[in-house]
């Protein structure tokens, strides 16, 4: 019990409450477009626009940041949750106004671009899920709690971020500007459940915290008040979970087409070269080549596929080229032929880095044989091949010429020198000539 009642007091907002009236100050404050706050809207809307024509995730970041679409959204929720009607009509038009200014800047300027590719970031804000739902609600829980706290912090910010209300009000801009309707759509209906749900926690965090009701209201209208938030909350949520599921489908659907192509990359001889899927229509397209497949081989792929849970994907299985027997041999040949050809590149390579290496094992040789017998002065060293009439060249013979002062190399010497310089070359195929010098 003790550690529940301490876990309790962590988790305690009341002692961190700002003052109520200064907590409606400030909401009342920001909900309003005018002046200030409508400058920053309108720069807030052309960043964002230009941030998803070009594609930077920098950019849209920094529109969002700007934004001030919060204090509206804050208003509805904080409004309704203490039946402060006239705030909340108010809120009701700044949002109004809020919308239709970023509708008609963000169309304004898609419409002006001379680039109109919708790239990722614009994509991204067309299909909304119940994921989207989670970042909204979290998202507004911890904006909230902020504005009700006398400890900010830095939290304002990083909530503009994740509920990320510009990019899909500028996104369904870009839909109106070029006539896609299903952009505009699905991004206003990401906007609309990012409105509804940051509202709701408005809501709830006010409630939590007991903000006061300082209006009089009877029951009836309470109830017609909650009913309606119900309902939104309802329209709202019910295509969002079937959007996730969907999601989820089809991310489950591109997991197993790729574990089932790396398991068939390689068919009956055949190679597979190409590979593309669609969750929508639930299709695969696969190309392979090599040996011919036949109607039974593709028979045997759909049933290869079956153990990847792809018993309803269609496959379209087609043929890039393929050999026959006689086409094989041939290749077959040509393969024989390139490892020869590869074979004898590799041999000319070692001949011509033992050539090149030459000087540097004649002087590495004079050095340690001086080390070893301060009378040997000079050294040079080949590779040469010995030629014979009786025989066939005898390759592979190291010679070397030892040069030192006369009188000095006695024959025990000179064999003690041909021996070290067969272990020191790993060969006994070795020349080794002396010339004396005065």
């Amino acid at each position: 019990m003790n550690l529940i009642r301490e876990l309790l007091h962590y988790l305690n907002l009341e002692n961190e409450v700002e003052d109520f009236e200064k907590i409606q100050q400030s909401i009342e404050k920001d909900l309003i477009f005018k002046g200030t706050n409508l400058w920053i809207l309108i720069f807030a809307i052309i960043i964002a626009s230009v941030g998803l024509n070009m594609n930077s995730t920098a950019v849209i970041i920094g529109a969002m940041l700007i934004s001030p679409l919060m204090g509206p959204i804050n208003g509805i929720g904080y409004s309704l949750a203490t039946y402060n009607f006239p705030l909340f009509k108010t809120a009701i038009k700044n949002y109004g106004f809020a919308v239709i200014a970023g509708l008609a800047a963000s169309t304004g300027y898609f419409a002006l671009s001379p680039v109109s590719t919708a790239h990722s970031e614009l994509l991204a804000r067309t299909s909304p899920t119940i994921y989207d739902v989670l970042i909204a609600m979290f998202g507004g829980l911890a904006g909230m709690v902020a504005i009700s706290s006398r400890q900010k912090g830095n939290v304002i910010p990083g909530v503009a971020i994740a509920t990320a209300l510009m990019p899909p009000l500028c996104t369904a801009g870009y839909g109106l500007a070029t006539a896609q309707l299903q952009f505009f759509f699905g991004a206003f209906y990401l906007f609309t459940i990012n409105t509804v749900f940051i509202a709701l926690a408005a809501v709830l965090i006010s409630q939590v915290l007991k903000f006061p009701i300082t209006t009089l209201v009877d029951e009836g209208r309470k109830k017609h008040v909650n009913r309606w938030i119900s309902f939104v909350i309802a329209i709202t949520i019910i295509p969002s979970i079937y959007f996730g599921y969907m999601l989820v489908q089809r991310e489950q659907f591109t997991e197993n087409v790729a574990r089932f192509t790396r398991n068939v990359s390689v068919f009956e001889g055949s190679y597979l070269l190409r590979s593309e899927s669609n969750p929508s229509t639930r299709e695969i397209r696969m190309v392979y080549g090599g040996s011919t497949l036949t109607k039974t081989h593709k028979e045997r792929l759909t049933e290869v596929a079956k153990d990847f849970n792809l018993e309803k994907a269609s496959l379209v299985i087609s043929q890039g080229f393929s050999l026959d027997a006689s086409e094989r041999t041939e290749l077959d040949q040509l393969k024989m032929e390139i490892n020869r050809l590869g074979i004898e590149l590799e041999k000319c390579q070692k001949q011509k880095d033992s050539l090149i290496k030459q000087p540097e094992t004649g002087e590495a040789l004079l050095k340690e044989l001086n080390a070893l017998n301060p009378d040997i002065l000079s050294c040079s060293f080949s590779g040469t091949i010995r030629y014979s009439i009786d025989g066939k060249p005898d390759t592979g013979i190291r010679q070397v010429i030892l040069s030192t002062r006369r009188g000095t190399l006695k024959t025990g010497e000179k064999d003690r020198i041909n021996a070290w310089l067969q272990q020191r070359l790993g060969t006994e195929k070795i020349r080794v000539f002396y010339e004396e010098i005065p």
